[in-house]
C-alpha cells in the first residue's frame, strides 16, 4: 500500500508518496524539515532568508551557510555549462516584468512590466570562496526552481534516510524519486488542462521538472522564465519542456534550458516537450502514451 501526504512550501504544494509503513509519519516530518530549512534559505519573498540578506548585501562579500554556499556553486556550473541560458542571477529582470511578489500576490494584483527589459548575464561576476558569496553591485539572486529542485533531492533522501524503502517527492509537480522504488507511472500535464495529462513516463529513479510558459503566468507575454539574452519573459518556441535528470537540481536546469533552446533540445535531453504548434514531442525510452 501507498501513501500520500501533502502540504505547502516554496509557494508550492508538497507530496509525500511511499509506502506506508510504520516509519512513514517519521519520513514526512523528515522532508517538512527539510523545505523549511530550504524556503528560511532561499525565498527571495521573505525579509529574513539568507538570499535576501546576500542580495541586500551586493557589492560586498557576505558569510553564507554551507548549504547557501553549495547551491550557488552549483548554479554558477549550471550557467557556464548551458552557456548562459541558466542565469542565477536574474532577479531584477523578473522583477521588473512583475514578478516581485509570491505568486499568489501577483495574481491577485496582475499589472504590467514595472521597468523596461535590459540583458542579464553577470553571473560571471559572482564569486564564492570559503564560506563568503560576493554579489556585483546591482545583480540580485534568484533561485528559485533550482532550489527547489535542490530542496526535493534533499527530501527525498532524508525520507529514505528516516526509514523508506523509497519516496518519491513533488514540488509543484516536479519530482524526485529516491531509494529502491518500483517502476511509476508519472503523468506529464497537459498545460491548458490542470489535472490532465499530456502523456506518462516510467520511472524508478531520478528526477522530473517542468518549464513552462503558461503556468505562473499573470498577463499578455508576462511569465517567470526569463530570456537572459533579452532580460524579458521568453518568446520561446515551446509552450512546454519536462526533462528527466538524475537529481532534481538539475532537472530545473535543463527544462528551462530546454524551453529557451526550442524544439531542437528534444534531440538533446530526455523528455516530453510541447510546441507552440500543440506537436508533442518525445524523447524518452520508456513514455507510455496518456
Amino acid at each position: 500500500m501507498r501513501a500520500r501526504h501533502d502540504f505547502r512550501a516554496m509557494g508550492s504544494e508538497i507530496s509525500l508518496y511511499a509506502p506506508d509503513t510504520d516509519r512513514t509519519r517519521a519520513a514526512l516530518a523528515a522532508v517538512r524539515s527539510v523545505f523549511e530549512q530550504e524556503e528560511q534559505r532561499f525565498s527571495r519573498f521573505r525579509g529574513d532568508s539568507e538570499l535576501t540578506r546576500v542580495n541586500e548585501a551586493a557589492g560586498r562579500w557576505t558569510p553564507v551557510t554551507p548549504g547557501f554556499e553549495a547551491l550557488v556553486t552549483e548554479a554558477l556550473r549550471q550557467a557556464e555549462a548551458t552557456e548562459g541560458t541558466f542565469d542565477p542571477a536574474v532577479l531584477d529582470a523578473i522583477v521588473a516584468a512583475g514578478y516581485d511578489r509570491d505568486f499568489d500576490e501577483v495574481l491577485a494584483g496582475a499589472r504590467g512590466a514595472l521597468h523596461p527589459a535590459r540583458p542579464c548575464g553577470r553571473w560571471r561576476e559572482v564569486e564564492v570562496r570559503d564560506g563568503q558569496v560576493l554579489l556585483p553591485e546591482g545583480v540580485g539572486l534568484d533561485l528559485g526552481g533550482i532550489a527547489k529542485g535542490w530542496t526535493a533531492d534533499l527530501a527525498a533522501a532524508a525520507a529514505v534516510q528516516a526509514g523508506l524503502s523509497w519516496a518519491l517527492v513533488s514540488a509543484g509537480g516536479d519530482l524526485r524519486i529516491a531509494g529502491d522504488a518500483p517502476m511509476l507511472d508519472l503523468a506529464v500535464e497537459d498545460p491548458y488542462r490542470r489535472g490532465e495529462a499530456l502523456a506518462t513516463l516510467r520511472l524508478a529513479s531520478g528526477a522530473l521538472a517542468t518549464s513552462t510558459t503558461v503556468r505562473r503566468a499573470w498577463g499578455d507575454g508576462l511569465h517567470h522564465v526569463i530570456d537572459p539574452m533579452t532580460g524579458a519573459p521568453a518568446a520561446a518556441l515551446l509552450v512546454q519542456a519536462t526533462v528527466w535528470a538524475p537529481s532534481g537540481a538539475e532537472a530545473e536546469v535543463l527544462a528551462t534550458w530546454a524551453l529557451l533552446t526550442g524544439p531542437e533540445a528534444a534531440a538533446c535531453v530526455p523528455g516530453a516537450f510541447l510546441t507552440l504548434e500543440g506537436d508533442l514531442l518525445m524523447s524518452f525510452h520508456e513514455e507510455v502514451a496518456a
